[in-house]
């Protein structure tokens, strides 16, 4: 994440057209630094395109049926290998999404991350996939706990 801006300051300035598949940096500055340049560039934060597709069915979902969870409360789980700095960029796209389905509070800050080996494999990553995954988890549950929903 902490070399995403000099990157893309480097690819504009040697008028490179780039692909970044990240969340990291300053997003606002690495869109801005594209932009004024006009300047060719694809930056998404996940390239996989069954997570591409979840999330163009979460938006879909979201405006089509607003508020359809009211009253559910939300919770996110996700595991990446324990080099990972940041807090997913793919949960936080899912979470904005879930969040007009639902009238929670829920915020970024409530994203429980799991980096440590034995959180992992307790999560269900299998040990060949620990240096390298990304698991995640999302819920509604009812306000009497007796119906959820699990991504």
């Amino acid at each position: 994440p902490s070399a995403v801006n000099s990157n893309a300051e480097f690819y504009v300035s040697q008028k490179l057209p780039f692909v970044m598949g990240t969340t990291g940096g300053d997003r606002e500055k690495l869109l801005n630094v594209v932009n004024e340049a006009k300047h060719f560039a694809v930056i998404a934060p996940n390239m996989a395109k069954q997570i591409v597709a979840l999330q163009a069915a979460l938006e879909d979902l979201a405006k089509k049926f607003p508020g359809a969870f009211t009253t559910y409360k939300m919770a996110c789980r996700e595991s990446h290998q324990k080099t990972k700095a940041d807090t997913s960029g793919t949960a936080k796209a899912v979470i904005d999404s879930l969040k007009q389905l639902t009238d929670d509070d829920f915020t970024y800050d409530d994203i429980e991350m799991i980096r440590d080996e034995q959180g992992a494999i307790d999560f269900g990553v299998p040990e060949e996939a620990l240096n390298g995954h990304a698991f995640h988890r999302y819920t509604l549950t009812s306000a009497d706990g007796t119906t959820q929903f699990a991504l």
